[in-house]
């Protein structure tokens, strides 16, 4: 009875992983730039004389769903979403992380950032002078106008990566990094649209249907583990005669 009730145990502890995954994905469905996570375990076996046939689900790293979301037009000149693939690289306290989230600021000491994070170039984050006008180009070229000067200069560009997905893993604060933890080459491919951000592309649908079919799983295995306490004391009454 013992096996019955810890299988079911063990089932229940996945079902909910998976739920605080799934709403996670519904929490930021209409979070810019969000990539929707996924629910990745693997079977363990449990270590200990007379446990040879149990087996533990235990949760990996979860994936990432890079799948590219729908574009809004915001007619904002530091919006920028991603073409298809590709990954803009910022500066974080842990090292070099990466989004899709394009919406661009410039801050008090004249750098670019993605919420209030540096955006990194060639050479490290994007410092700008004192400039009149501000352009981005579809390679991530930075050019301004300096103060009182009238022919644009070259600032840097951003980096652009182009990673696949099973080599980045999504950190607490969202972010992406790669596995290994060394900075990804950049990429020469990836092309920025101006006047866009990219939505989400979390499916509210899918992630709430998902939802409802995992509260019923776990209603039906906790439902085994009352099962097999009854049928535990139901032996030991026969036992005890």
């Amino acid at each position: 009875m013992d096996r019955l009730g810890y299988t079911a145990m063990t089932a229940a502890s996945r079902t909910m992983t998976s739920l605080t995954v799934r709403a996670n994905n519904l929490a930021n469905v209409n979070t810019p730039g969000f990539r929707a996570d996924l629910e990745q375990a693997e079977a363990v076996t449990v270590q200990g004389y007379g446990y040879d046939s149990r087996h533990l689900a235990r949760v990996a790293d979860n994936g990432v769903n890079l799948a590219p979301g729908q574009l809004m037009a915001t007619g904002r000149d530091l919006d920028f979403a991603i073409q298809g693939k590709g990954l803009i690289a910022v500066e974080s306290a842990e090292g070099e992380r990466y989004t899709r989230h394009g919406g661009l600021q410039v801050s008090a000491d004249l750098e670019l950032t993605i919420n209030g994070r540096p955006v990194l170039g060639d050479n490290g984050p994007i410092v700008l002078p004192e400039y009149d006008s501000l352009t981005i180009g579809a390679d991530g070229t930075v050019s301004v106008i300096p103060r009182g000067d009238y022919l644009t200069a070259e600032v840097g560009r951003i980096k652009l990566v182009d990673v696949p997905a099973g080599g980045l893993v999504k950190q607490q604060d969202g972010l992406l990094a790669t596995r290994d933890g060394q900075p990804a080459e950049a990429s020469d491919e990836v092309r920025l649209v101006s006047g866009y951000l990219e939505s989400s592309n979390v499916s509210a649908i899918d992630q709430l249907v998902a939802t409802m079919s995992l509260n019923r799983l776990f209603e039906t295995q906790v439902k085994m583990m009352k099962a097999a306490e009854d049928l535990s004391d139901a032996g030991n009454r026969m036992i005890r005669g």
